[in-house]
């Protein structure tokens, strides 16, 4: 009998809870260490602010923004075995909290930004795609940040990508200019704003 594998939440209102994780062949789930420094770096900014998980996968990392006091958090994933996951996860901790998004994240991030505006609210936009070493994704970064230069600035709380640490990413994409980076092994954050 095959086994779930799971993960849990680091810290917050929800600390301990077990999440599902997809399979490693569809989604590549963000490592403990780098979650936890994350919300280290972003401490009690995440409180009450709105939070945007844009390559969804489990939503292990918007759920811990979720249990670290964030008022809502928008998830897009467009795997569907992925996003059954997901939404398992969510209505284990708070459905209420959580609007999930089916589908690909290229297209679907305007009706979230579009969402903020009209709530005329601000978010922190967390990006953790496809490394570029799987299939059909070798370009995926330059689609980012060509993604990241439409974002309108009135939304942006903060922009942080999780990328692959050999990859050097630009100062500046579109309006927004890189204040902070840190490297964790293979795996990179970097912040924008």
């Amino acid at each position: 009998m095959k086994r779930d594998v799971t993960t849990r939440i680091i810290g917050g209102q929800y600390k301990g809870k077990k999440l599902k994780l997809p399979d490693k062949q569809v989604t590549r789930s963000s490592k403990n260490i780098l979650r936890e420094a994350l919300f280290n770096i972003l401490q009690f900014d995440i409180v009450d602010a709105n939070f945007v998980e844009v390559f969804g996968g489990s939503g292990s990392i918007g759920l811990e923004a979720l249990s670290r006091g964030a008022k809502r958090v928008y998830f897009i994933e467009k795997n569907g075995a992925s996003y059954d996951i997901l939404k398992e996860n969510c209505q284990r901790l708070d459905i209420d909290r959580c609007n999930l998004y089916f589908g690909d994240a290229f297209e679907l991030l305007f009706d979230v930004i579009r969402e903020l505006q009209e709530r005329k609210e601000r978010a922190y936009f967390y990006f953790d795609p496809p490394f570029q070493i799987r299939q059909g994704y070798g370009d995926i970064y330059e689609r980012i940040a060509q993604l990241i230069a439409q974002i309108p600035k009135e939304v942006v709380e903060a922009i942080i990508i999780e990328h692959m640490s050999k990859v050097d990413l630009p100062e500046r994409i579109g309006p927004f200019q890189r204040y902070k980076e840190r490297r964790f092994g293979k795996s990179t954050l970097s912040f924008y704003r």
